[in-house]
């Protein structure tokens, strides 16, 4: 019969480690395998069941004319089809251009300082005369660069701020002349006593 203790309880059962040796605890009804193992030799019979099923139609010959078959693995019923393997072309269209660039980046090889010629790579950083430069050279009064700079600042201001155009005539003399004289008269006067 069943052991008993003293306090009339059932003794507990050791725990039994998993088979596989992975660590975890496995159990009798997982035929003492934990849960992951047991999923996965499941698995894994069902897939050599399949593949022996494939491998014997194969070599039989045996496929319906439709290209369905039916296939049975451990109460799993599956629809299996059997795919052409179709061939799609594709034409690409590619510049002489860009292919050219490409080629020239290519010969380039690693990326250099313009001025002392030192590797930069990642780090290196690009002007606005469109070379490429290291962090001793990297501002314009350290290489030569002919990027004018003060010209376009000139047009950035220009553009930013339009010119605003006087009103000429006797309108924008009545109109200086109102605001004129109502500041003249609001200041306070000071009186002598």
């Amino acid at each position: 019969m069943e052991s008993h203790d003293e306090t009339g309880c059932q003794a507990a059962e050791r725990p039994i480690l998993c088979i596989n040796n992975c660590g975890f605890f496995g159990r009798a009804a997982t035929m003492n395998m934990c849960s992951k193992c047991y999923k996965d030799m499941l698995l894994k019979q069902e897939q050599d069941k399949l593949a022996a099923a494939s491998v014997e139609n194969i070599v039989n010959g045996a496929s319906s004319s439709t290209g369905k078959h039916a296939v049975s693995a451990g109460g799993l019923d599956i629809q299996v089809e059997n795919v052409e393997a179709k061939i799609v072309s594709a034409e690409i269209s590619v510049d002489s251009t860009s292919v050219e660039n490409l080629e020239t980046k290519a010969k380039a090889g690693p990326s250099r300082c313009a001025t002392c010629q030192k590797r930069v790579g990642l780090t290196g950083f690009s002007c606005k005369c469109g070379n490429l430069f290291c962090s001793m050279h990297r501002y314009s009064d350290k290489h030569d660069c002919p990027f004018d700079y003060q010209s376009v600042g000139r047009d950035a201001i220009a553009k930013a701020n339009p010119v605003v155009k006087v009103v000429c005539g006797e309108a924008a003399a009545a109109i200086f002349s109102v605001t004129r004289d109502s500041s003249l008269r609001s200041k306070p006067r000071r009186s002598s006593d």
